[in-house]
């Protein structure tokens, strides 16, 4: 297996709402426009930062009212997974546009992230400041044994220089 099918789902409900794995169907406008103005975490991030994301993530999710697939759908929500598959998955930059929420978006999301074949049974990691009770629907616990864990602290400057972007 090398490579992730892409998959659809459709909301069996009077609203319509579609959520796909196809790169291909995401606004990354609609994406940028919400990390880089609205987002607490990545706020001011470049769209060239925000597309190498999605292009270097296994999975994105696009939440669409509508089909994409069938005619013009509006991008309403998205997510994106980085794994190796096997052990480890993080989740992202997970959210739905202020005027769509309410609609069960979120939880519809997540139980359809958290029951991927390929994500299902590893260890699934994300951060969040606001959404706890979102997520602990979904197995999410506080880390275990959090002393044993390290992380090295995200560093813009060095990431910008990385990618060319502050020349």
């Amino acid at each position: 297996m090398w490579g992730i099918e892409k998959t659809l789902w459709t909301s069996n409900d009077e609203k319509g709402f579609t959520i796909s794995t196809d790169k291909s169907l995401l606004d990354t406008e609609i994406i940028y426009n919400f990390l880089s103005k609205e987002s607490y975490w990545a706020k001011g991030i470049t769209k060239e930062l925000v597309i190498e994301s999605i292009q270097n993530s296994i999975l994105c999710y696009g939440i669409y009212q509508r089909n994409p697939n069938e005619d013009f759908a509006k991008q309403v929500g998205f997510a994106r997974v980085v794994s190796d598959l096997v052990r480890f998955s993080w989740i992202g930059d997970v959210f739905i546009l202020p005027e769509y929420r309410g609609y069960g978006l979120s939880k519809w999301l997540m139980s359809i992230i958290t029951e991927h074949p390929n994500l299902k049974g590893t260890s699934f990691q994300l951060a969040t400041k606001d959404a706890h009770s979102l997520y602990a629907q979904f197995g999410f616990k506080p880390l275990e044994q959090a002393e044993n864990r390290m992380a090295r602290p995200l560093d813009w400057q060095v990431i910008y220089e990385g990618y060319k972007l502050n020349e």
